[in-house]
């Protein structure tokens, strides 16, 4: 994990890579703490002799719930010492290009695009993408948007 001192060092980082979270297992038992959040029980991501007849493919990960994992794993890759609150400020170009088999393992790789001062903190913009063990195509690709300050 990168630990940046202030926001006026970490804009430094602009136009490079944050770094890399660890592997997580997106397994039913998760899937299933998901649906019972936002209701989202469709066949997908619970019947799995369904989905191999259906779609030959097992049972899949909400993108949502993939989406989710974003910021938790971003902690995990870079983090401000001098930051007191950030807000989530809003997304951009959010694509869920690959579907995530249940028992996959997923991680996130997180690029800083650009670091504006704004209202008093600064407006951090980075592309996040979420990686699939032995996958070539990423599961989710976003622009995440956060407004960060210190103190």
């Amino acid at each position: 994990m990168k630990l940046f001192e202030n926001l006026d060092a970490y804009a430094q980082a602009v136009g490079t890579e944050l770094g890399v979270s660890d592997w997580v297992t997106i397994d039913q038992a998760m899937i299933n703490k998901f649906i019972d959040t936002t209701g989202d029980d469709q066949w997908i991501h619970t019947d799995e002799e369904r989905t191999m007849r259906e779609l030959n493919h097992g049972i899949i990960a909400h993108g949502y719930l993939t989406l989710s994992l974003v910021p938790v794993l971003g902690l995990q890759v870079a983090q401000i010492k001098s930051v007191t609150r950030g807000i989530n400020y809003g997304s951009n170009k959010m694509r869920f290009n690959n579907m995530v088999p249940v028992d996959s393992r997923v991680r996130l790789r997180s690029f800083l695009k650009d670091a504006t001062r704004k209202a008093g903190g600064m407006i951090v913009v980075r592309k996040e993408t979420i990686e699939i063990e032995n996958i070539k195509r990423p599961a989710l690709t976003v622009e995440t948007l956060s407004l960060y300050f210190e103190d």
